[in-house]
C-alpha cells in the first residue's frame, strides 16, 4: 500500500467570501485499487492521477466547497461511492444540491475499501461533520482541516466551534501514536508527535 499526493487549486467560499486555496487530494491504495480522500476543484487531475485503477471510494473529510466540489464528477468517471458525515450535510447541499452521499460516516466506523482500512473518526470544530481518518498498518492519519503543522483548523467561520476543536484534538492524541504522520487538507504532513505537546498553548492561544 502507498499514499501519494496530489495539490488541486481553487475557491474556498464560506459566509459570502472567497479565498484562493490550495488543496491536498490523498490516493491509498496499490496499482489496482485506491481510494480518494476528499475531491476538490478539479475532477480531471484527481482522475489523471488516479490512472486505470479502480477507485473503491471517495472520503471525504468535511463538507467544506473545498474538499467536495470535484467529489461528483469523481464519482460519475470512477463509479466509486462518496462518503461523507451526515452532520456535514447542509454543507454539502449547498455544492451539490441534487446529489446525495452514498455514505454516512460515522465514529468508529472501519471501511474496508480494497484492501485497505480506514478507521473514522468524527473529529467535530472544524465543522460539525469533520472527521480524520487512520489507515493504521500504514502508521498514518488523514486529518482534512481539523489539524495542520502548526495547529488547529480555523473555527472562525459558521458551523464551527473552537472549544469543539480542542476536545477532538485531545481525543486523537491521547489514542494515536506519537509517530503517526499526519497527511491534512493543506500544506505539509507532520506527526502527532510533532503536534501534541502544543496542544494546551493552542488552547490558551484560542486559535
Amino acid at each position: 500500500m502507498r499514499v501519494e499526493r496530489i495539490v488541486t487549486s481553487g475557491i474556498f467560499s464560506l459566509d459570502g467570501k472567497d479565498y484562493e486555496v490550495d488543496n491536498n487530494v490523498w490516493l491509498v491504495g496499490d496499482d489496482e485499487r485506491v481510494i480518494v480522500i476528499d475531491a476538490p476543484h478539479d475532477a480531471g487531475a484527481i482522475v489523471e492521477a488516479v490512472g486505470g485503477r479502480q477507485v473503491e471510494g471517495i472520503v471525504c473529510t468535511h463538507g467544506h466547497n473545498d474538499h467536495i466540489n470535484a467529489a461528483v464528477d469523481v464519482a460519475e468517471a470512477t463509479g466509486a461511492p462518496i462518503a461523507l458525515h451526515p452532520a456535514d450535510r447542509m454543507l454539502w447541499d449547498v455544492v451539490h444540491p441534487g446529489r446525495n452521499p452514498d455514505i454516512e460516516l460515522a465514529h468508529g466506523d472501519v471501511l474496508q475499501m480494497g484492501g485497505t482500512l480506514l478507521q473514522v473518526w468524527h473529529t467535530p470544530g472544524h465543522s460539525p461533520g469533520a472527521v480524520c481518518l487512520q489507515v493504521d498498518e500504514a502508521g498514518v492519519v488523514f486529518t482534512g482541516d481539523t489539524l495542520f503543522q502548526g495547529g488547529p483548523g480555523a473555527t472562525g467561520r459558521s458551523y464551527s466551534h473552537f472549544p469543539t476543536i480542542i476536545e477532538s484534538l485531545r481525543r486523537l492524541f491521547l489514542y494515536m501514536p506519537p509517530h503517526t504522520v499526519v497527511h491534512t487538507g493543506h500544506g505539509d504532513s507532520t506527526t502527532i508527535g510533532e503536534e501534541s505537546p502544543h496542544l494546551d498553548d493552542w488552547a490558551r492561544r484560542g486559535h
